[in-house]
């Protein structure tokens, strides 16, 4: 399967399609949200598991605009570990287009929570699944500050790797909980495999997905083996799906995908309008804090001068 590869570190991770477009299969609508992105410094943490190329913001928001998204979220990328900076700094930019989601040791003094919060970062990552997360270790620590401030916390984690003690404490958290990339296990092991049936549970026990990272799951070029999986997780909870282009695509070592590309698959996936929309706009906007829309062919006004740096 294309499953994330765990690069040496000194080989360096191809960079994204430098020529992203817009969908071709349905009219994205105004205000739709890439709710998962990273930007990437040059100064990495040790216990990485890969080494990317640089990611500018520039390149990030002018992806954007090529492909017609309305809002943007950036999540803290593993190789920076829980230095937040380069990040902040974005959004301390694009305060009306984008938020964030940080990475945060349990321990950090009640005052930077705040600062973070001050920062328009909106949720936490725990990232069990690759060098440079905290990981699951201090749920319950992490749960707190999320009730406090406001937040969710986002999971990373390869569902087969998921302790049941594990799983079963997720259902119970007191915040919204995103679950990354669908559960982030190869779909070819199909609808009834035990890590498909967690995962439908955990969306059952309220989980948000995050419909991203198709082209780690599949097996297949067109990526037409995870259709069954992102239909079956809509269909169970289509008002706590959201989609994530996984911009830059790090530590992958397949053919790039195009962000208009993985646009397209909702149109398989979500073949109503209606729902299509609700991922891109308005769970998102609920999740993340973004502006209420008009909708019914009415437009909002943009919050945002296109190519707003």
């Amino acid at each position: 399967m294309n499953h994330p590869i765990l690069h040496d570190l000194n080989e360096l991770c191809a960079a994204p399609d430098p020529l992203p477009r817009s969908p071709s299969r349905f009219i994205l609508p105004f205000g739709a949200v890439d709710t998962h992105a990273h930007v990437i410094g040059e100064a990495f943490v040790s216990e990485r598991s890969y080494t990317p190329p640089p990611a500018p913001a520039i390149a990030y928001l002018n992806m954007l605009d090529a492909v017609g998204m309305t809002y943007g979220v950036l999540i803290q990328v593993s190789v920076h570990g829980s230095d937040n900076s380069v990040m902040l700094d974005v959004l301390d930019a694009n305060r009306d287009r984008l938020r964030g989601v940080a990475v945060a040791p349990h321990d950090l003094p009640e005052a930077q929570w705040r600062v973070l919060r001050d920062r328009n970062i909106v949720g936490l990552r725990l990232n069990a699944a690759s060098g440079g997360g905290v990981g699951l270790s201090h749920l319950d620590r992490y749960e707190a500050i999320a009730a406090e401030m406001g937040w969710h916390l986002q999971i990373m984690v390869d569902v087969r790797n998921l302790a049941d003690a594990t799983a079963t404490r997720l259902s119970k958290l007191r915040v919204p909980f995103v679950m990354d990339h669908m559960g982030y296990f190869a779909v070819a092991e199909g609808l009834e495999s035990p890590p498909a049936r967690l995962m439908r549970q955990l969306m059952a026990d309220g989980a948000w997905v995050k419909l991203s990272g198709a082209f780690r799951l599949s097996d297949r070029p067109d990526y037409a083996d995870v259709v069954p999986f992102a239909r079956t997780l809509i269909e169970l909870a289509p008002d706590r799906c959201v989609w994530g282009s996984d911009w830059p695509h790090v530590a992958f070592k397949g053919r790039m995908p195009n962000v208009g590309e993985l646009l397209d698959l909702l149109a398989d996936w979500a073949p109503d309008p209606d729902v299509r929309n609700r991922i891109l706009v308005d769970n998102p906007g609920r999740l993340y804090g973004f502006p209420a829309l008009a909708h019914e062919g009415q437009h909002a006004e943009a919050p945002y001068s296109k190519g707003q740096r």
